[in-house]
């Protein structure tokens, strides 16, 4: 997929699409093909750093111990001390809240087993569990800061529920067409490495706004 192919794709999709009173999300589609997602050999679940943010902020909450408290406080949006756990283990209502609030969690390595235990029924199935293929896990002398800023670049892009297809949000329309069109060939050529097959697993690739009909970009048919 070629710059220039991207390029024309967004410049379509914004004129076939009307001025809206608030700021669109670009939403990147990849559907798949020729492979079982269903073996453990083809599970695709890929964390990919793009050249640039996603046009907001997002939200980091650190599950942290003693050691690595203040460093979190200090760079995520929320910070939860392992002291802390107790009084949330088993508030259901606060944890389904917490999952729902954050676009990704940083954990404290040696901690990993009591925030699997606090965390994990309500973080896992939202995809929200601290990941070490997103660099989210810190050792406790580490500091959150680069992963915190890193985040703010990054992507997810994994199968759910078997469907033969990933997205993610890719930008906004307040970015520059460039900016947009560097984001999504990075997440692209991420996805493509992360496929049984590569770029034979591609079945087509779209591209929409918010309130937008999709665009193709390619893919095979």
């Amino acid at each position: 997929m070629e710059k220039q192919e991207v390029l024309k794709a967004i410049e379509q999709l914004k004129k076939d699409s009307p001025k809206r009173n608030f700021s669109q999300s670009y939403d990147f589609l990849v559907k798949l093909q020729n492979f079982d997602p269903k073996k453990n050999e083809n599970k695709v679940d890929v964390f990919i750093a793009l050249p640039h943010t996603l046009g907001r902020k997002l939200t980091v909450c650190g599950l942290v111990g003693g050691g690595l408290y203040n460093d979190a406080k200090a760079n995520c949006d929320h910070t939860i001390s392992q002291e802390e756990f107790k009084d949330i283990a088993g508030n259901t209502k606060e944890l389904k809240k917490l999952a729902r609030k954050y676009d990704f969690f940083v954990a404290q390595a040696d901690i990993m087993g009591s925030i699997a235990t606090t965390f994990g029924r309500y973080l896992g199935p939202k995809g929200r569990m601290p990941n070490p293929k997103a660099g989210a896990i810190v050792p406790p002398k580490g500091s959150t800061k680069p992963i915190v800023e890193k985040l703010q670049k990054t992507v997810r892009l994994s199968i759910k529920n078997n469907e033969m297809a990933v997205r993610c949000p890719i930008g906004k329309d307040s970015m520059t067409d460039e900016e947009v069109a560097e984001n999504i060939l990075a997440a692209y050529n991420g996805l493509v490495q992360g496929l049984p097959q590569h770029e034979q697993n591609i079945k087509a690739i779209l591209l929409k706004l918010t309130m937008s009909k999709p665009v193709i970009l390619g893919g095979k048919k």
